[in-house]
């Protein structure tokens, strides 16, 4: 299979840069013009002694904003473990390059433009959970690289990669038109890995954990929701559960993605925006293509709706089961289960009852198994798509148990627990898996909804407590805070990297610089004014009980006033995505 290039030297002069291969072997010596921005190979003998060097662990890509070209390189890196012997690298730092030396090109508004948009990038990169391996593809499941051409094996990494997959696809896009450079070109995914060398009865195995997040409709919670006209959900991810053991591996696989059809939950201020459906848009044409596409990818589909029954919710969850029904594909299934009905007052054994539910079509659609010789034994031929409103809480504690169901057959099967045995049985072994699903969970609600996820202390310790309903609350306190002051700019920051937004070269003509209004200052300055006028009064009386309050009646009346019309004009005061196109927008 071919590599990419594992160590590198970054060497920088005022013309070029040039990044080394240094493996065993390897000539190779990428060239970047810093004014052409033209990428060529040279060779060693061509790098200036004068010019500064440092290692890097990859190359990120490259991309355009107002000073002109940047360079990203990996300058931190930090082992996950050994997937099929193959190494897997968590990115933990990086570095933005200018290609221009200097800034005396710009003008005062575009240097402040090109520094938000590097603080973008920046912020874009900082988010938690970039993984890549220069020897194994990361971007695709067991079963989807088992059943690949001889061709397939000799591509680059970046040529055979699901693109749904790769992050930095777009900051890629010049070496994905050079085959010959490819090999100094890494795919990133995102998500969440862990790797874990187990032991139970003696028998040691490799168990991995690993999330790959699409990169498609990507976004934050409340200004990503549902799907886009290609059908791609949002905060879609694929879990791949995987056993080696003896060259046996094993993998079990499942989804989770935003409910697959038009609809918006935009931040206005309130603590739960109700979500609203499109009534505009025919949603049929896109959740086919969702589910045309997951059937080609995965075949079966079991659709696990668990949004509540009631209230704000119940129009999504009448909505999709009806969409399923008129769709009339025998391969896609629906189940719905009122996760917080079902499990209130902490009844969470109640989960059994979904496990039991389904406990047959898991059994039908298997899991994909090959053995030490490479034979494929047995494939997964369906799969369970989870999701709840933000597919992170609820979904997470349902896949690890489904997960958990999956793994007790394959390691039963594998000779490695004994007939009768149970996982649950087995304590140091259960502890890692509850840690690294809690962990997972962790990964994905950051990434998505800005704070790590809810109900983990279930998923860790297998019950619900009193100091994981306090952590919820808190969690909930800050999504509640990001989710309305914060996320746009998250937003922002995503579309920038990820290409679905350009900057033109010097261009001054930007949407960053939006006046604004003058409510947006004096309403919440009036509003703090007012109340803490209204505590004074409460606080310090005056003369007669009557003057002391009208005094807390006038100042009351304009701080509950101001605070009224806030609330009325939400979504004028949250921070909005200034570079989304409209699609995501609606």
């Amino acid at each position: 299979m071919a590599m990419a290039y594992e160590k590198l030297k970054l060497h920088i002069t005022p013309e070029k840069f040039y990044v080394e291969a240094c493996d065993d072997g390897a000539e190779d010596v990428l060239a970047v013009d810093r004014v052409s921005t033209e990428v060529t190979l040279t060779v060693k003998k061509n790098v200036p002694p004068s010019a500064v060097t440092r290692p890097i662990y990859g190359i990120l890509g490259t991309i355009r904003l107002v000073a002109g070209m940047y360079l990203i390189v990996i300058t931190r890196r930090k082992k996950v473990g050994d997937l099929l012997n193959h190494s897997v690298w968590k990115a933990t730092d990086f570095d933005i390059i200018s290609y221009k030396r200097t800034m005396l090109h710009l003008t005062d508004i575009q240097l402040q433009v090109n520094k938000a948009f590097l603080a973008m990038i920046g912020h874009a990169l900082s988010m938690d959970g970039f993984y890549f391996s220069t020897s194994y593809d990361l971007t695709h499941t067991l079963q989807r690289l088992s059943n690949t051409s001889p061709e397939f094996q000799d591509m680059s990494l970046l040529e055979r990669a699901d693109q749904r997959f790769v992050w930095n696809g777009h900051l890629l896009r010049e070496f994905s038109a050079q085959p010959e450079i490819q090999k100094f070109a890494i795919p990133v995914v995102h998500g969440f890995i862990a790797i874990h060398l187990c032991s139970i009865n003696g028998k040691y195995f490799d168990w991995v954990l690993l999330s790959r997040r699409s990169c498609f409709r990507a976004g934050v919670r409340y200004y990503v929701r549902g799907i886009d006209s290609e059908g791609h959900a949002a905060n879609f991810v694929e879990t791949e559960q995987i056993v080696h053991y003896n060259g046996n591996k094993a993998s079990f696989v499942q989804t989770r993605g935003s409910i697959p059809f038009f609809w918006s939950q935009r931040p206005n201020l309130k603590y739960k925006p109700k979500p609203q459906i499109n009534k505009v848009v025919n949603h049929m044409d896109g959740f086919q293509r969702h589910f045309d596409s997951q059937i080609i990818s995965y075949g079966k589909q079991v659709v696990l709706n668990l949004v509540n029954q009631k209230g704000s919710e119940k129009p999504l969850e009448q909505a999709f089961a009806k969409m399923v029904s008129c769709l009339g594909n025998r391969m896609v299934r629906y189940i719905a289960f009122d996760f917080h009905k079902e499990c209130s007052r902490m009844r969470w054994d109640r989960l059994q009852i979904l496990v039991n539910q389904v406990a047959e079509i898991q059994d039908d659609f298997g899991y994909f198994l090959v053995d030490s010789e490479g034979k494929v034994v047995t494939p997964q031929d369906g799969i369970f798509r989870s999701n709840c409103m933000d597919c992170l809480d609820r979904t997470n504690v349902v896949q690890s148990l489904l997960a958990r169901r999956s793994l007790q057959v394959q390691l039963q099967r594998l000779g490695v627990l004994h007939v009768g045995q149970r996982i649950e049985e087995q304590a140091e072994f259960e502890k890692v898996y509850k840690n690294a699903w809690a962990d997972n969970a962790n990964a994905c609600a950051k990434q998505y909804a800005g704070t790590g996820a809810l109900k983990t202390d279930f998923t860790r310790t297998g019950k619900r407590t009193q100091w994981g309903l306090v952590m919820d609350g808190w969690n909930s306190l800050i999504r509640y805070y990001k989710n309305n002051f914060y996320d746009g700019f998250r937003q922002d920051s995503i579309d920038l990297f990820l290409g679905n937004y350009s900057v033109e070269e010097a261009d001054s003509a930007h949407p960053l610089h939006v006046q604004a209004d003058w409510k947006f200052l004096a309403l919440p300055i009036i509003m703090v004014v007012a109340f803490s006028m209204c505590i004074i009064c409460l606080l310090m009386a005056g003369d007669t009980w009557t003057e002391t309050l009208a005094y807390v009646l006038f100042w009351g009346t304009a701080s509950i006033g101001t605070g009224t019309i806030i609330l009325y004009n939400g979504k004028d005061f949250v921070d909005s995505p200034k570079l989304v196109q409209k699609e995501k927008m609606d």
